[in-house]
């Protein structure tokens, strides 16, 4: 007569290899990290690796800024467009290694589902541990999300993901004064509708773009939500009364993705209002809104 199998003795979860939750987990957490740090490095082309450093950076956009508005063209001066291009590949550098680590909790949240003991045979602290690792790989999913959305949208647009970083509260030194002639032509452009020079031109079509890249990445991440929730409520109205646990946590999650997709939808919204008029946007952003 055969021995009753004993939960856990072989190491696997629902006939779920071991291994690969292990593996996984240890590779989202190598990847954490380098979601901050590998950028910078990647980014830089030997020239640039000042720019790791947030201060010199900032000063950096300040100073070529201001030889970009009195250089009077469209195109990029020399040295804005050296920033500008190193900011470019940062935001795409960290958009890839943000897709990646969201598609690895994905699937080591998959495996988790997949784990999680049938019939009840395991103990509170093995089921304790697959909820606790759920619980994690939702917010790291959510986590990377946003980063990939927010860092699609700078590549799209680096130049005005540059320009956020301009202090348009500085009062003195060339800086200030090039700021008060850009709200001045700005405010021109909105009350007088005269033409704005060649550089507010491409700020104003720059943040135009800024801001559709953000909602069209937006609106695709709601019509996700909503479809996530869909499956979410017919798994819920499936699960019979002997799984009062999974009807809980599938109720939960609808709701929390109906609420988060609700909220991703009037982000896309806002942002295509405030492309619909940029120059009307960058005013506000420029006089400290």
């Amino acid at each position: 007569m055969s021995s009753p199998a004993v939960p856990g003795r072989s190491g696997r979860f629902a006939g779920v290899p071991g291994r690969a939750p292990a593996l996984l987990a240890a590779l989202a957490a190598v990847l954490l990290p380098a979601v901050f740090v590998v950028p910078h490095m990647l980014a830089a082309d030997g020239s640039e690796d000042g720019f790791a450093d947030q201060r010199n950076l900032i000063d950096t956009v300040g100073e070529e800024f201001v030889r970009y508005w009195n250089s009077g063209d469209r195109m990029f001066s020399p040295g804005m467009e050296r920033v500008v291009d190193y900011w470019f590949r940062f935001h795409v550098v960290k958009a890839v290694i943000a897709a990646v680590l969201l598609i690895v909790v994905v699937a080591l949240g998959v495996l988790l589902r997949k784990s999680f003991p049938r019939g009840g045979g395991a103990g509170p602290a093995r089921r304790a541990a697959v909820a606790t690792g759920r619980v994690v790989v939702t917010v790291l999913a959510l986590f990377s999300s946003v980063i990939v959305v927010v860092n699609i949208q700078g590549a799209v647009a680096p130049f005005t993901s540059l320009l956020s970083m301009l202090p348009v509260g500085t009062r003195h030194g060339k800086l200030a004064d090039t700021l008060d002639q850009v709200r001045q032509r700005l405010a021109d452009s909105l009350t007088t509708g005269a033409s704005p020079p060649p550089a507010l031109d491409a700020m104003i079509s720059d943040n135009s773009r800024y801001h559709v890249a953000l909602a069209v990445t937006a609106a695709i991440v709601a019509v996700a939500l909503v479809a996530l929730s869909g499956v979410l409520w017919r798994r819920f109205l499936r699960t019979g009364p002997s799984g009062e646990h999974s009807r809980r946590a599938l109720g939960a999650c609808g709701v929390l993705t109906v609420a988060l997709s609700l909220v991703v939808a009037v982000v896309a919204v806002a942002n295509l209002s405030t492309a619909s008029d940029s120059a009307q946007g960058l005013s506000v952003f420029f006089n400290g809104g």
